[in-house]
């Protein structure tokens, strides 16, 4: 049996860690030990509880007013720590936080291989988004196991070096989260009016902290005032950076329900009876589109270019008119809506972890891969 360390330490890691989890934990073959950073505490604690997912192990990482440099540094002590002591044959981790980072350089350190999960994702820019691309970038200079979502993730891997026989092709795991959890429809229990159109916001980027937020917040506030059959739902994150600025411009304003982050399962049920989505959210471009709703994306760049080349996202970045006048287009126009809202993701079918498996069994067991996983699995 070989023992593998997932880690995971925010909300949308957990989510799109989950399926590869369960997977691992139900193949005799593996001894899948969970490790939570806590990097997000409390948004963490949310996904694990609905997954069913106990981690073995618990940094409880977070501090209040942390900074990226110390949780970086708390973060390789304590995983030395633990990878020093539990001695696991692979150590998974998904996506471009810190703690992926703090993973991937630890497991360097102690020479045990390292897999990515969502591999390949980039801007070009290392400013945007801030840390993440810096993140994704270095991690990858440290993975044995390349998991990349898509084809065009694949190809800057081996646009950049990387050995092809290390890059596979295995959809996004956060479509196999979202299919086990959309099939439940969820309530998303926030008093909807059935009778209004819903538009769904989530906003957390730092580069979007300051004047870009206040730009979005003009734009919300002047479709809220020309749509008077509109209602907004915006979960608000708990850094302070966006917490103050949205509470200060919305709390008790007409038709808008400002609320704390939901739970994974109430979010998909939001997603699924929102008319439209808007969302500075990495994970949110992936899994509304699959759901048949429109994404306008308040960024800048997006490492996540495929659903905009489908043309079920649309990156309108932070100017506040450009953002108002996309989002009223597709309110007033079906025919602009329906091009958009086409329940199409081009970032996988469910089965990812499924085929992150099939490797690992491969690499680490000697099982040969399925051809069915095989075929699905080449660039």
């Amino acid at each position: 049996m070989k023992k593998i360390i997932c880690t995971i330490g925010t909300r949308p890691e957990a989510i799109k860690m989950a399926p590869l989890i369960r997977a691992l934990q139900a193949d005799p073959g593996f001894d899948c030990r969970v490790l939570a950073t806590a990097q997000h505490r409390q948004m963490l604690d949310q996904v694990l509880d609905i997954f069913g997912i106990v981690p073995d192990i618990d940094l409880d990482i977070m501090q209040p007013g942390q900074t990226l440099s110390g949780l970086t540094g708390r973060l390789l002590i304590r995983l030395e720590e633990v990878l020093a002591r539990e001695k696991p044959d692979a150590v998974i981790a998904q996506g471009d936080t810190t703690t992926v980072l703090a993973t991937a350089l630890a497991a360097f350190h102690e020479r045990i291989p390292f897999g990515h999960v969502e591999a390949g994702l980039r801007t070009g820019d290392l400013d945007s988004p801030f840390p993440e691309e810096m993140n994704r970038v270095v991690a990858s200079q440290l993975t044995r196991w390349h998991f990349a979502p898509t084809g065009l993730a694949a190809n800057r891997l081996l646009a950049e070096g990387h050995d092809g026989a290390r890059v596979h092709v295995t959809g996004n795991t956060v479509i196999d989260a979202l299919h086990h959890v959309a099939a439940t429809a969820p309530d998303p229990g926030l008093g909807l009016d059935p009778a209004r159109r819903m538009l769904l916001v989530t906003l957390h980027r730092r580069e979007n902290f300051g004047a870009p937020l206040l730009r979005i917040c003009d734009a919300l506030a002047a479709l809220m005032r020309d749509n008077p059959d509109v209602q907004m739902v915006l979960p608000v994150h708990h850094n302070p950076n966006v917490r103050e600025v949205i509470r200060a411009r919305f709390d008790g304003a007409e038709r808008v329900i400002l609320c704390e982050p939901l739970d994974y399962a109430a979010f998909v049920g939001a997603m699924q009876r929102a008319t439209l989505i808007l969302s500075d959210s990495g994970g949110v471009q992936e899994e509304a589109p699959a759901l048949g709703k429109p994404v306008l994306v308040l960024r800048d760049t997006t490492e996540r270019p495929e659903a905009v080349m489908e043309g079920v996202t649309r990156l309108v970045g932070t100017a506040t008119e450009t953002i108002r006048a996309a989002a009223q287009e597709l309110l007033d126009d079906p025919s602009a809506y329906a091009a958009m809202a086409r329940h199409h993701s081009p970032y996988g079918d469910g089965a990812a972890a499924g085929r992150i498996l099939a490797v690992l069994r491969r690499d680490l067991l000697g099982v040969a891969i399925p051809v069915s996983d095989r075929v699905q699995m080449a660039a």
